[in-house]
């Protein structure tokens, strides 16, 4: 006999949808039972990495997901940096993040944040006592990584760029091309003196990408201290992978990870005159940025 209200002439392909559909609600059903008894949920971030781009934001993210108490957002949400996005409001933003214990903190990065002008008072809205991650490498390094990244998109496309050398310096002037982004997300206290406007310095942790790259664990152990976690990454989920040429995740003995292979992209050659120029332009802002963090780095 057919199912209750389903009669002889149904065909059978219908009957086999409508069971399917029935099977999925069941499983979903049972899914969201299941998150429930193990009182797992959707949390908004306690910490947030908000740059700097190039600067090591995913590697940062993925080595501190190794921390059982950390859990992280796999993509870049840009909840805070695009208006569309921030117009469908907080709890689309939580429905982004992944299910979590309560006793875990939830992680996102969008390197897009820290040079977003709306950004600070969105996310003080949000959260006012919120813990934020910068990684930052030495200026003109960045620049030239931001602009590999940018060129290989360009020849992917075959498309046509200019050399580095021609974008950061003005051609009329002679003196750094301050137009150019890569220049202008390389001055770091420019765009972190605004965010000391919402938040106090006490709330940020920086983070040398220089020194994630060689020898992650010192710099791991820092934002483990910043983030009043129990220390639990250990030099067993780190190893050095020297095919690729930097570090690699192991959080247990089946399961190993490698960044993605975009990362480490090899930099072209840039004219030693125009880098010194470069790093001369960068320094009295680097003084500065090590004035107000209280961390300095061995920049030219």
């Amino acid at each position: 006999m057919p199912p209750a209200g389903v009669s002889w002439q149904t065909p059978l392909h219908t009957l086999w949808h409508k069971q399917a559909h029935r099977l999925k609600l069941h499983r979903t059903n049972s899914t969201r039972e299941k998150l429930q008894m193990h009182h797992l949920i959707k949390q908004l971030p306690r910490a947030i990495i908000i740059g700097v781009r190039k600067g090591g934001t995913r590697a940062l993210l993925e080595m501190l997901s190794l921390h059982p108490a950390v859990v992280k957002a796999s993509q870049e949400v840009h909840f805070f940096d695009n208006d569309q996005n921030y117009a469908r409001g907080i709890d689309w933003y939580r429905e982004k993040m992944p299910f979590s214990f309560p006793h875990q903190i939830t992680i996102e990065k969008s390197p897009a944040y820290f040079i977003t002008e709306e950004v600070p008072e969105r996310i003080f809205k949000m959260n006012s006592s919120i813990k934020l991650l910068v990684i930052v490498r030495e200026p003109t390094t960045r620049a030239v990584s931001d602009y590999t990244q940018v060129l290989e998109g360009k020849e992917r496309k075959n498309k046509t760029y200019d050399k580095f050398e021609e974008l950061v310096i003005d051609t009329n002037t002679c003196e750094v091309n301050t137009k150019y982004k890569a220049v202008r997300t390389s001055i770091y206290t420019k765009y972190l003196e605004h965010w000391l406007k919402y938040f106090p310095v006490e709330q940020f942790h920086v983070v040398d990408g220089d020194r994630l790259i060689i020898d992650p664990l010192p710099e791991l152990k820092l934002v483990e201290h910043f983030l009043n976690l129990p220390s639990k990454i250990s030099h067993y989920n780190l190893y050095f992978n020297a095919t690729r040429g930097f570090f690699c995740l192991r959080y247990n003995f089946i399961f190993n990870k490698c960044l993605a292979g975009s990362k480490g992209r090899i930099h072209p050659d840039v004219d030693p005159s125009i880098k010194e120029k470069l790093q001369h332009f960068f320094y009295p802002f680097n003084q500065k940025f090590y004035q107000i963090t209280g961390r300095t780095f061995n920049w030219p």
